[in-house]
């Protein structure tokens, strides 16, 4: 009896001071008080699956997010494995182990070093997965371990849930994005609770996640919620980043799911409603593998229906007026990110053979479909030569989609930031191999993969296997990444060289590899000049042919609604000849 009057009073001690009891910790927030857990094997305590918003259900699903519920009993963070709905493929892609999808799955997981400070620079990190695919499983637990910051992950909603934009009430757009813009709204209101500063919040992200960031960065939305942006792996100008017609996108697959009134926007809205998630997700899995670098459904910029927009411009207006924020940026990509595209290789390099022009990057414009043949032509032979396409051109074929998907779009944003005004920008490029580092098939070359940068500097890829040098690298990423969420700066006493800020030219940028790292003050040195060429190419590609600009859905197919798009598209045309 003695022992359970003892338990109790110490529990009530918890509940009533907000503090530590062995291996759990009461925080209290808006909507009431939240345990969380000691993690195994780090001084951090996990408040995991939270619910800081409600995804709204049945025929409203694809609408913003509601505010989030609140409780009286205290809620107990402990992991669920709630997860959004997304396709779950051929296996090439599988879910956290015992994960549950569901339809309200916008749930977050805040990680909490055990310390007294109690005024921490954040980190936000946004999972990847293009748009499609993704969740919380990867925890930055171990960069949260230095005891020198609090971080945040999250789900947001995916695929066709989160990014079906007919500019209807029925599905306005970028319910995804406004997932996102809610948990840093939570962020704000809730953070200091669990000893992090509103006034220092990082938001990270690598390939969507890279590209989730940098589009917040372009967000009205947003103003004063984040403070400094990690992009990795993707841009607001990559091609993953934005629908070019939303509209025309969902009647397609619409048509693909057997909807016969294509014409008819309050029909495909009432039709999209119908369908279970289960079976939009599933629909969609080839997305991920379109030739053309396009996943489709992925934020747009919305119609204006009187009610709060994510994106009201394209990206590139939005960079082409200069009408930005001047945070600090950190940019990274790896030198082979192209080896996403390698299970593919086989099948995509005899089809290259045969028509190129299915594998243009989907933001070129063309006059003619036999202009749009002559550039194939132009841009095949600069990466592969006029002859047959075989095995033995994969670091071509890895060089090619790295471009296009994520690296020329970095390189390509840096200049619009600097002339904007922005000189907190610092770039980066990881070229670091080790034990554990890919082969590329049909050759003795190894090389970094899609996002390893970001899974290296959050330490989620080191276990026991991994080498001293790799652990070493993880230790300088990390301090890296610990220096910019905490000063701005990435440079540090560490063995890293000083790193000057990034200029009009994508220059001076530190260079890292298994023989060290390297400052880059100047010149065509990508790489051995290899990148700088075609660096130098994409640039000529987009000045010679234009960008094209993405629309807002229109209401309807009416006369009225098509001059709208067309004049939409003038005056970002308009912007761009300005800028040039």
């Amino acid at each position: 009896m003695y022992h359970q009057v003892l338990l109790c009073f110490s529990l009530f001690a918890v509940g009533a001071f907000g503090q530590v009891l062995n291996e759990t910790k009461i925080v209290y927030t808006r909507q009431g008080p939240i345990r969380g857990f000691r993690a195994p094997n780090y001084d951090v305590f996990e408040f995991l699956n939270i619910p800081y918003a409600t995804a709204p259900t049945g025929v409203n699903k694809f609408k913003a997010p509601l505010p989030p519920p609140s409780w009286n009993a205290t809620f107990n963070a402990t992991d669920r494995r709630i997860t959004c709905f997304q396709p779950i493929g051929d296996g090439s892609m599988q879910l956290a182990p015992g994960a549950v999808m569901q339809e309200d799955c916008l749930v977050a997981n805040v990680y909490v070093p055990d310390v007294q400070d109690n005024n921490l620079p954040v980190l936000v990190d946004v999972h990847g997965g293009g748009y499609h695919v993704g969740d919380t499983s990867q925890s930055p637990i171990a960069l949260v371990n230095s005891k020198r910051i609090v971080a945040v992950t999250f789900n947001y909603r995916l695929g066709i849930h989160g990014f079906l934009c007919l500019g209807t009430e029925v599905a306005p757009g970028n319910a995804g994005m406004k997932d996102q813009v809610a948990l840093l709204r939570w962020v704000r209101d809730n953070i200091a609770n669990f000893g992090g500063n509103p006034e220092e919040v990082t938001i990270a992200g690598c390939s969507a996640g890279g590209a989730s960031v940098d589009t917040l960065l372009l967000s009205n939305a947003t103003r004063g919620l984040f403070h400094k942006v990690i992009a990795e792996s993707g841009c607001s100008l990559s091609s993953l980043a934005i629908q070019f017609d939303p509209l025309q996108n969902a009647i397609d697959h619409a048509v693909r799911l057997n909807f016969n009134d294509p014409t008819n926007v309050t029909a495909l809205g009432e039709f999209y409603a119908s369908l279970s998630l289960q079976n939009l997700t599933q629909s969609t899995w080839d997305y991920l593998y379109s030739r053309d670098s396009y996943f489709t459904f992925v934020p747009c910029v919305e119609r204006n229906l009187g009610q709060e927009r994510f994106l009201e411009q394209p990206p590139i207006s939005i960079l082409s007026n200069g009408d930005l924020s001047p945070q600090p940026i950190l940019y990274g990509f790896a030198d082979m990110e192209g080896f996403l595209r390698v299970g593919q290789f086989s099948q995509w390099i005899a089809a290259m053979n045969t028509n190129f022009s299915e594998f243009l990057t989907p933001d070129l414009m063309f006059d003619t479909e036999q202009q749009r043949q002559q550039v194939a032509t132009e841009i095949r032979n600069f990466y592969f030569g006029p002859g047959t396409l075989d095995s033995s051109q994969i670091l071509s074929y890895i060089d090619y989609f790295s471009d296009v998907l994520f690296v020329h779009s970095i390189l390509r944003a840096i200049p619009f930031h600097v002339r904007a005004g922005n000189n907190q920008i610092y770039l980066y490029e990881f070229a670091f191999t080790h034990n554990n580092s890919i082969q590329i098939p049909f050759t003795n070359v190894t090389g970094a993969n899609h996002c390893e940068q970001h899974g290296v500097a959050l330490g989620y890829l080191i276990d026991e296997n991994s080498s001293e040098e790799l652990v070493a690298m993880s230790q300088i990423m990390g301090e890296m990444y610990l220096n910019f969420i905490t000063t701005g700066n990435p440079n540090s006493n560490s063995s890293v060289p000083v790193w000057p800020q990034v200029g009009l030219n994508r220059y001076p940028y530190l260079h890292i590899s298994s023989n060290g790292t390297q400052v880059v003050i100047d010149g065509p040195n990508f790489q051995g000049e290899a990148l700088a060429n075609r660096t130098t190419f994409w640039d000529r590609m987009y000045e010679l042919y234009g960008t094209r600009v993405p629309i807002p859905p229109s209401v309807s197919g009416s006369p009225y609604s098509v001059v709208l798009n067309k004049l939409w598209i003038i005056c970002a045309m308009v912007a761009l000849l300005r800028l040039n």
